[in-house]
């Protein structure tokens, strides 16, 4: 008995620590670049306050091919010295942090200006700016605050944006002006795109694994913009900003000039849908914001045309049948059980792609896929896929040779779960569906990831 007690108090260990959440970000996020950040005083107490600051974060229409993405940060501050004594202090400004793996960049060309004159900067160190209890390098110049004068302080550098394809994340820290004398009189921060601002290449409301943008922005033409009131900052008012990378996004403007161009190109639709497509996924799931939403009709629709205008193309029938296979698994299957649309269109759109090309390797991939996760819908025999919810009537399978693999759509749907062979999985929806209550959380989400991962990387992998 005692021993058995061991082996279950060792077994909750080891589950309780995987559920901890860990500093280390290794597995759940990219290297975090350094962000933007505020001016801070010296140790001594100052009078001296931040009358204003404006800040603009402007991100580039190019990078190089090694970066994921540049913005030209311009920073302008108004500092008033509220005492009767002039202050003459080093100014401190970070400019690395740990990025997560503990490794520490730091931001470049770095031009500081005081009442219009370029100064010195010289190197020191101070707390990190994102994680606080780490050391890390700072630049600090000199300043001088006569009594009720104000001093202006431009400070401009370039930052790399943190991400991975297709989205990139800026951040501004604004906690670290909170030394200054009072409040901050007032903050504004504009994000500057190289083309229109909109929903659907600015990520709201949604977290995109490694970034949040911040809430209260208002767009205005290739902007955003925050403004503050006589703020107290702390770390819950640092700037976040969850982009699609220009990279991509040129992507889908140019995809969107050539079927204006050209409405009866085929190829053009279908990789206006395929990008489409690539900028509403996520690690795990799709993007639930309403510009989300909105990309992953425009992508239906021109995957759509692209079958319409090339129906014998097998991989566009793929492709389209991925994007309804997403959406079904993320968006409807967890929130709307019952509703099949799009699975059922998924499954036909996959049946035509088998018809065409029996070798078709994405088809049976993303098949492969679905008959893991939701086995009422898509069984696999061998190397035969039994289509449950396409037909009615069920004929017999038919024995396939493994070098001409073929599709069968021959069974009805059943009203009876099937267990998944994805343990833990949550069963597909039936005709009335029921979702049964399960005990193994920790196991659910280890094989949604599990799928998920195949997903991500074919979707580097295929074409369409």
């Amino acid at each position: 008995m005692k021993r058995w007690l061991k082996l279950t108090m060792a077994a909750v260990l080891v589950f309780s620590t995987l559920l901890v959440p860990s500093r280390a970000r290794a597995d759940v996020a990219p290297p975090m670049n350094p962000p933007g950040s505020n001016p801070q005083p010296g140790s001594e107490v100052t009078q001296v306050r931040m009358i204003a600051e404006t800040v603009l974060i402007d991100v580039q229409a190019n990078a190089p091919a090694d970066s994921l993405g540049k913005a030209r940060v311009s920073a302008d501050f108004t500092m008033r010295n509220l005492g009767s004594q002039t202050e003459v202090m080093n100014v401190g400004f970070p400019i690395s942090n740990n990025d997560g793996f503990f490794m520490y960049p730091d931001i470049t060309n770095l031009d500081v200006k005081v009442n219009g004159n370029t100064v010195q900067t010289h190197p020191t160190s101070g707390s990190d700016p994102r994680y606080g209890d780490d050391t890390v390098p700072w630049a600090e110049f000199e300043a001088t605050f006569p009594p009720g004068q104000d001093v202006s302080i431009q400070v401009s550098y370039t930052l790399e944006g943190t991400g991975e394809y297709p989205y990139v994340a800026y951040y501004y820290i604004l906690a670290t002006g909170a030394g200054w004398k009072d409040t901050i009189g007032s903050a504004d921060i504009i994000l500057r795109l190289p083309y229109e601002a909109n929903p659907q290449n600015l990520i709201l409301d949604t977290q995109i694994g490694w970034s949040q943008t911040t809430p209260g922005g208002v767009f205005s033409s290739n902007e955003m913009r925050w403004h503050y009131e006589n703020l107290e900052p702390t770390n819950e008012n640092n700037i976040e900003i969850s982009l699609v990378m220009p990279s991509a996004w040129k992507k889908v403007l140019t995809e969107r000039d050539n079927v204006s161009r050209n409405p009866d190109d085929g190829e053009a639709w279908g990789r206006l849908g395929k990008i489409y497509k690539e900028i509403t996924l996520l690690r795990r799931g799709t993007r639930q914001d309403a510009g989300g939403q909105e990309l992953y009709h425009l992508s239906s629709q021109a995957y759509e045309k692209a079958v319409t205008l090339l129906p014998e193309d097998a991989l566009w029938h793929a492709g389209f049948g991925e994007l309804l296979y997403l959406h079904y698994y993320w968006d409807i299957f967890f929130v709307n059980p019952g509703d099949n649309a799009d699975m059922l269109h998924a499954l036909e759109e996959l049946n035509r792609s088998i018809e065409l090309d029996p070798n078709n390797a994405k088809a049976r991939s993303l098949l492969d896929d679905i008959s893991y996760a939701l086995p009422e819908a898509v069984r696999k025999d061998n190397d035969r896929y039994l289509l449950l919810w396409l037909t009615a009537t069920p004929t017999p399978a038919q024995v396939v040779p493994t070098e001409t693999p073929t599709l069968a759509a021959t069974a009805a749907p059943s009203t009876t779960p099937i267990p998944t062979r994805m343990t833990g999985e949550t069963p597909a929806p039936t005709a009335n569906p029921k979702l049964p209550f399960c005990s193994s959380a920790l196991l659910i989400p280890l094989g949604i990831g599990l799928v998920t991962a195949n997903w991500h990387k074919r979707r580097k992998i295929f074409s369409k």
